[in-house]
């Protein structure tokens, strides 16, 4: 079930002919002990409650809380419960969310859910990042194309990203080229523990060798929360072999 909800929460944002929940912000980032506050707004449904899932990387979602502005009652999934998390309204369309002293663990995209008619809608999700101020930055190594790929007309630069064992949620991972960014090319792993305890992201981009031979700058930057780092790559920087 919770398997066929996943592929929901993607193909429902979007339908056509149904009406379309809002959420703000896409984007939070807070430390440990603050107050979050999303938004959800249910378009053309006025008769239905809200309800919000969580779903951390890599896992299932989960059900959090339904909210019935009608009953002005609050109904929790397991492990959920008042005052850690809770609900109210600002009209009959436009709902918050709210998650009091929030912990690492808290980080995950909340989705808002209603129905319209017979169908279920997701809102495109809320992405929330709550880290530690003790929480060490990213150390990245980029490697450059192999001789071997260049040889057979292709480049693609590897970034691999170390992240602390006390990482909890997610890193942004983008490239630069040049100072603008890239948008496409690019391919992006999870967050795997290693032995250690830590974690490490591997990122590749693909370029085109031209732009590689003329040395352009290529820079890998990475986020975790209010920590960031970024490593520049130029073929100039490579030993001539």
């Amino acid at each position: 079930m919770l398997g066929i909800l996943c592929t929901l929460i993607t193909a429902l944002t979007c339908v056509s002919g149904v009406t379309v929940v809002t959420q703000n912000p896409p984007v939070l980032t807070v430390r440990t002990g603050e107050t979050v506050t999303m938004d959800c707004n249910l378009g053309t449904v006025t008769d239905s409650p809200s309800r919000w899932y969580k779903q951390t990387p890599g896992g299932v979602p989960q059900f959090v809380l339904i909210y019935q502005r009608s009953w002005w009652s609050v109904t929790y999934g397991s492990g959920f419960s008042s005052p850690k998390h809770t609900s109210n309204y600002q009209n009959e369309t436009h709902y918050h969310f709210i998650i009091n002293n929030v912990e690492e663990g808290d980080s995950a995209v909340y989705y808002c859910q209603t129905w319209d008619s017979s169908a279920m809608v997701f809102g495109p999700g809320t992405k929330l990042t709550v880290t530690s101020s003790s929480l060490s930055p990213p150390v990245l190594t980029v490697f450059p194309p192999s001789t071997a790929e260049l040889q057979s007309n292709k480049a693609s630069l590897v970034c691999l990203a170390a992240l602390p064992s006390q990482f909890k949620g997610f890193a942004d991972v983008t490239w630069l080229g040049d100072g603008c960014p890239v948008s496409s090319g690019i391919s992006t792993s999870p967050a795997v523990q290693q032995p250690d305890q830590t974690f490490q992201i591997s990122s590749y981009l693909s370029i085109k060798t031209s732009h590689w031979i003329t040395d352009r700058v290529f820079t890998c930057k990475v986020s975790l929360g209010f920590q960031t780092a970024e490593k520049n790559m130029t073929r100039s920087d490579c030993p001539i072999k």
